[in-house]
């Protein structure tokens, strides 16, 4: 779809100096990619306490997708700008990422992502697919001058989801025996690579050998077909899968041991095996995202350890409809990133 310029009112002013922007404009969960524009769309208004963004690179999630399918986000929101992860440059010309989570961390004691009323951008506010973008003062953080603008952009979302899965809410204070079920996904892949940066013995799952072979690259120590017995017992999985996967998950924990999940994406409601969690005293814990303060840990991570996540392809704004069918058809391995034309 060629871009078509959009006019938006803002406080009662018509708002000029257009920027291109990927859009949400319906919603459809049999043809989500029907409801995705990519048209010129008004400069945004800079509210008190937020700044302006010049992205330059920004990279796709399945959230993006979940969008245009209808969930979490209220049909009355739309149009809305799509993307959660982004990278740019503010006006005073400091280099930044940007943090997806929107939240008070004063409201959950400490840690945004509890704040009752927190919420991502593209949500409640517009995204980060876009070649300029406002966003709260706090969602900024500095980005390392190591970092490429296609890698800082992966590093938002899946990636701190995967960090705060690992360390947080993994309950591991020294190495361990680490499952991630899949390889292929964005959260897979950073977890992988983190757990080995934090020094765990890595195990994953897969039914594909050239992703086998991938994760391998990235630093799993032993890859097993998907439900296979693994040769040791697990300190702790890390569960994004969901239905397909449950069964194996609590299987290969050690007595004790602790399922992270933070997502579902083959179905929320495997059998709860309630019988192995008691008598194993298995513990089941929940983890969504990351704070301000766990983006920043995780960035000087990658930057003490050289640690980058692995890109599967870069293309301009303009083009974003490719990268969403790439996503959609959910053959990639690694990110999918958008630069400014």
């Amino acid at each position: 779809m060629s871009p078509r310029r959009c006019i938006r009112l803002c406080g009662g002013s018509l708002l000029s100096a257009p920027v291109l922007a990927v859009r949400c404009i319906s919603q459809s969960d049999s043809d989500p990619l029907n409801g995705l524009q990519i048209a010129e769309c008004a400069d945004p208004v800079v509210p008190d306490g937020w700044v302006r963004v010049q992205v330059r690179a920004a990279a796709l999630n399945h959230h993006d997708l979940w969008s245009l399918r209808g969930v979490g986000l209220d049909a009355s929101r739309l149009p809305m700008t799509l993307g959660c992860d982004g990278a740019g440059v503010l006006d005073d010309g400091s280099e930044v990422l940007v943090h997806a989570v929107i939240g008070d961390p004063a409201a959950g004691n400490g840690d945004e992502t509890l704040d009752p009323k927190r919420n991502m951008l593209s949500e409640l506010h517009d995204g980060t697919l876009a070649d300029q973008i406002v966003v709260p003062a706090r969602n900024v953080v500095p980005k390392p001058a190591a970092l490429s603008w296609e890698e800082a952009a992966c590093l938002p979302t899946a990636w701190l989801t995967a960090y705060r899965m690992l360390t947080t809410r993994s309950g591991l204070s020294g190495p361990g025996n680490v499952l991630v079920q899949g390889v292929s996904g964005g959260v897979a892949t950073a977890a992988i690579a983190l757990a080995k940066a934090l020094g765990h013995s890595v195990f994953c799952t897969s039914r594909d050998p050239a992703k086998a072979d991938r994760a391998r690259e990235l630093g799993a120590d032993v890859v097993v077909e998907s439900g296979a017995r693994l040769p040791e017992k697990m300190d702790v999985v890390l569960e994004t899968v969901g239905q397909a996967t449950w069964s194996h998950s609590l299987r290969s924990l050690r007595t004790g041991g602790r399922v992270v999940v933070s997502g579902a994406t083959t179905g929320p409601n495997p059998p709860a095996d309630l019988n192995r969690v008691f008598f194993l005293q298995l513990e089941v814990v929940g983890s969504t995202m990351g704070t301000r303060d766990e983006l920043v840990a995780m960035l000087d991570l990658l930057d003490r350890t050289g640690v980058r996540p692995v890109i599967d392809d870069v293309r301009p704004l303009s083009d974003a409809r490719r990268s969403f069918e790439q996503l959609a058809a959910g053959t990639g391995f690694g990110k999918l990133v958008l630069t400014a034309d």
